[in-house]
């Protein structure tokens, strides 16, 4: 994390949201009261707040990837979550921040991109618009997903007041995980969901995150049956993850056009699950939208 003297403040006077171009990361997300809603990247649990993961989501089998005949190493979620964003529009509503290839992403990721992050706050919305465009000669392909943590509880309860997340149609399908090393489990799990509502436990947990690979909905809301909530609209990613750590006071609520890789995966970077390939010269918007309301459907 930087300096916060470095972040862009954007503002609606219904909410503010602070954005570090480290990462052109979420860092701050308050109400009119200022209260705080987003999660504070303490270390002691974990110190991230809201990152940006690209080019892929999740882990590598073996921590590396294939692209015809050569391999690239690459972590856990990508590397623009550690990079510092151009930054090209700042306004007291609206940022415009911006990451391109250069010497030093191409040699994990051998492709021409830009990765182009758009914040505006309007009203109780913020708007996110992740934008993802190929610059280079060739097809290129890659996945992108955004990780917001809010805090648990939410500042208008107690810390022992339930809290749920609530989505917009019914959630019958089976869960996935992942294993130890952080790849995707063949085995699907009995949803802890039932019918639209996924009451908030530690132990939901305990074995990492909760992965929902076939999810009907594109939007949850979460917080207490009383009280503000917080509504997540993800109208362009196929996948969500929801994950904490036991015991740390946050939920990230995760929209995702990528996987981690399946155990045994050894396919082209094209091939593994969640990635989607853009053609020469094309660009493709995701957008989610945060917004503070009162009602639980958002």
């Amino acid at each position: 994390m930087s300096d916060d003297t470095t972040w862009l403040t954007l503002s609606s006077g219904a909410l503010t949201a602070r954005i570090d171009p480290l990462g052109a990361q979420l860092s701050a997300l308050r109400d009119a009261a200022g209260r705080e809603l987003l999660w504070d990247g303490n270390p002691a649990f974990w110190s991230g707040r809201a990152p940006v993961l690209f080019p892929i989501v999740g882990t590598l089998a073996g921590g590396t990837y294939r692209v015809g005949d050569e391999t690239y190493a690459l972590g856990r979620h990508g590397f623009a979550r550690g990079r510092r964003f151009e930054v090209l529009e700042a306004s007291p509503a609206a940022a415009v921040l911006r990451l391109r290839a250069d010497a030093q992403s191409l040699t994990v990721y051998p492709f021409q991109f830009a990765l182009q992050v758009r914040f505006a706050v309007s009203g109780s919305t913020l708007s996110v618009t992740l934008s993802v465009s190929n610059e280079g000669a060739g097809p290129m392909p890659a996945s992108l997903g955004y990780h917001p943590a809010f805090r648990w509880p939410l500042p208008f309860h107690d810390a022992g007041t339930p809290h749920d997340i609530l989505f917009d149609r019914d959630e019958p399908e089976p869960i996935r995980r992942i294993d130890a090393a952080g790849l995707l489990t063949p085995v699907r799990h009995p949803t802890p969901i039932r019918g639209r509502r996924l009451l908030l436990a530690h132990e939901l947990f305990s074995d990492d995150a909760m992965i929902l690979d076939a999810v009907r909905s594109r939007g949850v809301s979460y917080g207490a049956p009383t009280g503000p909530r917080i509504a997540v609209r993800f109208p362009d990613m196929p996948y969500l993850g929801l994950w904490s750590k036991p015991g740390a006071p946050f939920i990230c609520v995760e929209p995702w056009h990528g996987l981690s890789d399946p155990e045994g995966f050894g396919g082209d970077l094209s091939e593994k699950p969640g990635i989607f390939v853009l053609p020469s010269s094309a660009r493709r918007d995701f957008r989610i939208e945060v917004t503070l309301t009162d009602s639980p459907t958002g």
